[in-house]
């Protein structure tokens, strides 16, 4: 990190202006921001824990005045300390730029801001001030210099406004934004918001793994804030009124300049991506190798999670309603290839084919396959086809399920609608250490799930070609690994047979591998997945991209929508200028994370407490035995309840630099 030179971080004061800084000083650190933004150095830091400042040249009036602006154009208006002492400050800091002074200003600047961070009702208003009031404290001798001088240099500030739960989302959905238009009676304004990251707002309000909740600074008082219920219930109202909001306020521009895009795949990352594309005036061509839109969300999260007249909207219907095209049937490395598709006078293409095949578990007698044993995916696809096209499943018998992840949930949940007598499932670690959403988990438990913990499977057992049972070995955990989770190990003797019809591997997921050809050019790594630029999505060849589930792995849906955004944003920088460089929100987005500015912190002024409210479910008994949708979404008056749980624990960053972000890198060019 550049050398400070004077500062206050987290309330200690640093000051090496006249003096370097003494042997074995321990400085505030902050990971990647050397590398924020390479050939324009940063001259200045200013956070919610204080502000840094690397080059004695910057002027803190004009950097404080473009950050307080900033807080003021956020804020919501409902508490007076934020809503108008933000606007005084700023004028008052933008009147003293101009050279406008008298003595007691910088004394009533002080005062407001510490009536901001004293009370404010929200987390903007109370953190937005408090580097200013450090600054004031500790280094007023620089304001009093700069008000002298009355000439400030020339510097760029780049903001960036977030919360713990936005950063702790894949795709950075402004949670509290949606959330702030739901207290305000506009479902249909929450909807536009998460309609700028991603189209699939109804079938993310359904399935989310919900990584802003765990982020949620609500948990310190009474519980996270439900924030898939709420996205949920937006969706779910503001869609019959979404001809005012999707696609009308959404229209495409004109393809200007005949730029055209394959995508290939047609789920979460595929669909996002064209999505984007389609917006920005891009035409786009989606190639998909099954009969449906979807990808891996269609045929792996069974319908009574997520309605597949729901995905089918938010995914073909969406780039249909755009103008885009979608192709069913096309297969990767089959019926189409990216070499195929680059003569074919594609510009760019975009890989997002997924995870389709299912791992095995590597026990005696897997080969030759038996009737009765297959991957948890293969079997996911069958209750698809049941459900979707009426193909018939038996699954007489009692059903065994290996794994302990959210595909090990949808397969013995699934079971137990097809009719099976009895349905286990086997995991080799504790319930404690299941990766599964634990909601998911409790579902299973109430439907009548047999769990057995601490177990693994050795051996198929087998007569006349036909699975008949399953050998169990009993586990036992050791010592933790470097992540703190303990390793199990088998404990000899204690193998005993479960009988049952059927065995689904539910372990793990892996691309096909026969999807790329030696001639597409398109590196893969060791685990069979494509290799590509974390920061913009490139592969080996130029103008092809790749994202979600291939590049991934098997992760979730909000990753691979992530994934295809992103893409889109460096496809259409592609298209125009033949490159793609790293964009300023993600490279702040690697300081915060890598700098974990957003960990430990409290509330800091007392919340009456709101308890959380309940999703509303089918009755057990009115769900086993079909494929209807569980959960429900909840009411008006609930959602406003919990809408207004929220702190709107916003925070803002800036970066000083020299030049404009990019600047220096567009003129080497």
């Amino acid at each position: 990190m550049s050398q400070l030179v004077y500062g206050v971080w987290e309330g200690k004061p640093y000051d090496f202006r006249s003096a370097p800084i003494p042997a074995g000083t321990e400085l505030p650190r902050l990971e990647d921001l050397d590398d924020f933004d390479p050939g324009n150095p940063v001259k200045a830091f200013i956070a919610d824990r204080g502000f840094l400042v690397f080059d004695a040249s910057v002027s803190l009036i004009g950097a404080f005045q473009q950050y307080i602006s900033r807080a003021a154009e956020s804020s919501c208006g409902k508490c007076t300390p934020c809503r108008a002492g933000t606007a005084q400050i700023r004028d008052q800091l933008e009147s003293l730029e101009r050279g406008e002074s008298f003595p007691v200003r910088l004394n009533d600047i002080g005062e407001i801001a510490r009536i901001l961070a004293t009370s404010s009702l929200c987390g903007l208003g109370q953190t937005c001030a408090r580097a200013l009031l450090d600054a004031l404290t500790h280094f007023r001798d620089v304001f009093e210099r700069e008000i002298a001088l009355a000439k400030a240099p020339s510097q760029h500030s780049t903001l960036y406004m977030t919360a713990p739960c936005i950063e702790a989302c894949p795709a950075k959905l402004d949670v509290p934004k949606y959330i702030d238009c739901i207290k305000d009676g506009r479902p249909d304004y929450a909807l536009r918001t998460i309609l700028e990251k991603y189209p699939l707002a109804a079938s993310c309000g359904r399935v989310c793994v919900r990584f802003c909740e765990s982020a949620c600074r609500r948990q310190t008082v009474d519980g996270a804030v439900g924030i898939k219920m709420l996205k949920r219930f937006v969706a779910d109202q503001a869609y019959p009124l979404a001809e005012g909001v999707f696609p009308k306020n959404l229209t495409p521009p004109a393809n200007a300049n005949k730029k055209r895009v394959a995508v290939v795949g047609a789920g979460p990352a595929g669909v996002t991506c064209a999505y984007h594309l389609l917006l920005n005036g891009v035409a786009v061509e989606v190639f998909e190798a099954q009969q449906t839109s979807g990808g891996m969300a269609s045929v792996g999260i069974p319908s009574y999670r997520l309605p597949k007249d729901v995905l089918k909207a938010e995914t073909e219907g969406v780039i249909k309603r755009l103008g885009g095209k979608v192709h069913y049937g096309k297969r990767l490395g089959q019926d189409i290839s990216v070499d195929g598709l680059l003569a074919r006078g594609f510009d760019s293409v975009f890989l997002a084919f997924g995870c389709s095949k299912g791992g095995m578990l590597g026990i005696q007698n897997e080969t030759p396959t038996p009737k009765g044993y297959s991957s948890g995916i293969d079997f996911l696809l069958d209750v698809h086809k049941h459900v979707e096209c009426g193909e018939p499943v038996s699954l007489e018998g009692e059903v065994v399920v290996v794994g302990g992840g959210n595909v090990a949930m949808d397969c013995v949940r699934s079971a137990l609608r097809l009719g099976a007598k009895k349905v286990h499932l086997v995991y080799r670690r504790t319930r404690e250490d299941m990766p599964a959403d634990h909601e998911e988990i409790e579902a299973c438990e109430k439907e009548g799930v047999v769990m057995h913990f601490l177990c693994n499977p050795s051996r198929l057992v087998v007569e006349n070609g036909r699975v008949i049972g399953v050998d169990l070995v009993q586990m036992r955990q050791t010592d933790a690994d470097e992540e703190g989770r303990r390793n199990v190990e088998a404990i000899a003797g204690t193998e005993a047979m479960l009988a049952c019809t059927h065995v689904f591997a539910a372990i793990g997921q892996q691309i096909d591998r026969r999807s790329l050809a030696l001639e597409d050019g398109i590196r893969v790594d060791r685990k069979g997945i494509i290799a590509v630029n974390p920061e913009t999505l490139e592969t080996s060849r130029p103008g092809v991209f790749a994202g979600g589930d291939c590049v991934l792995g098997a992760l979730t849906l909000i990753h691979a929508m992530d994934h295809g955004s992103r893409a889109a944003a460096a496809i259409c920088q592609y298209l125009e200028e033949g490159r793609v460089s790293p964009d300023p929100e993600s490279r702040m987005q690697a300081v915060l994370a890598n700098s974990h500015l957003l960990e430990g912190e409290v509330i800091s002024i007392p919340q009456r407490l709101r308890l959380r409210a309940s999703v509303p479910e089918l009755e057990v008994e009115q769900r086993v035995g079909n494929f209807d949708e569980v959960e429900l979404a909840i009411s008006k008056g609930e959602a406003y309840h919990e809408a207004e749980r929220c702190l709107r624990c916003y925070r803002l960053y800036s970066v000083v630099t020299a030049e404009p972000f990019g600047a220096v890198a567009q003129a080497t060019l």
